[in-house]
């Protein structure tokens, strides 16, 4: 019988992840098998249970369980606890262990877009939820750059953000308002929102303005490839990243943990871009 490797979350209709993890396994010749799991939130615990009891070798965890699937962990990772939400689970000799692979993903795949170290750039990070949380630690733990800021809607959210890393990086936090006011001071723009996503495609997390052409904007969408934010991004002459590379390498860096073996990275994102090239 197969290795059992999963992906759990709600809905699940259209992660590219089963057919980017079954490909990587059969690359490499391995008798594994990558399925989604959809559990409506009334099955959650019951439905975890199940997957233990089927010795599941490795899960990813999607929206919304990131923080829930904690509580039926054996052990989790420091810095997946620091940030408080855990997207792999590896299954070590019957215990399982959850890390958070999403802000190394990220940041592993924003370095290939940025010249020069992270720890001399000023950071601007628009979004306070989870995705910022992964992102804004893995960045402060790794790099310390010389200030990551935190606008948001709601400010108190990115001010309890800030406050709250439990590293010495230099925070701020700020309106959206006052982060479009200031946008010429950041070296990095990174938008970690929903904001331009499929299908609301029109529509810009905050302006650009006064970004500088040295500048380099991300957004952690990958559909469509290139957002509205990147699109006016480009038109300024500032530098692009798209969130393919954080899906793709957070995807690595779990079946890497499950596995101990180092995918094939270039083929996982060439299905993942000629599937949205097909959409």
């Amino acid at each position: 019988m197969s290795t059992l490797y999963g992906l759990v979350g709600y809905p699940l209709g259209h992660s590219l992840s089963p057919l980017m993890q079954n490909d990587a396994f059969k690359r490499l010749n391995m008798d594994a098998h990558y399925e989604a799991f959809p559990i409506e939130p009334v099955h959650f615990e019951s439905a975890i249970g199940e997957l233990k009891d089927k010795n599941i070798q490795g899960f990813n965890v999607t929206i919304p369980y990131k923080v829930d699937i904690m509580k039926h962990l054996d052990e989790v990772d420091p810095l997946a606890k620091a940030i408080g939400a855990v997207n792999t689970v590896v299954n070590q000799d019957g215990r399982y262990i959850g890390y958070n692979t999403d802000g190394e993903g990220y940041v592993t795949s924003l370095l290939k877009a940025v010249e020069g170290s992270l720890s001399q750039k000023r950071i601007l990070i628009i979004g306070a939820g989870g995705a910022a949380k992964a992102i804004f630690y893995t960045i402060a733990a790794q790099h310390a750059p010389e200030v990551i800021a935190i606008c948001n809607r709601t400010v108190e959210k990115a001010a309890i953000l800030a406050n709250e890393l439990p590293f010495s990086t230099k925070t701020a936090a700020m309106s959206i308002s006052d982060a479009e006011k200031q946008l010429d001071t950041f070296d990095i723009i990174i938008n970690t929102t929903s904001v331009g996503m499929y299908p609301n495609v029109d529509e810009l997390p905050l302006a650009l303005t006064l970004l500088q052409k040295e500048a380099v904007v991300s957004d952690i969408i990958y559909n469509p490839l290139k957002t509205k934010l990147l699109k006016e991004a480009e038109a300024k002459g500032a530098g692009t990243h798209n969130g393919v590379g954080m899906f793709v390498l957070q995807g690595a860096l779990a079946f890497e943990k499950w596995t101990n073996v180092r995918p094939d990275e270039e083929a996982m994102e060439h299905i993942v871009l000629s599937t949205l090239t097909k959409r």
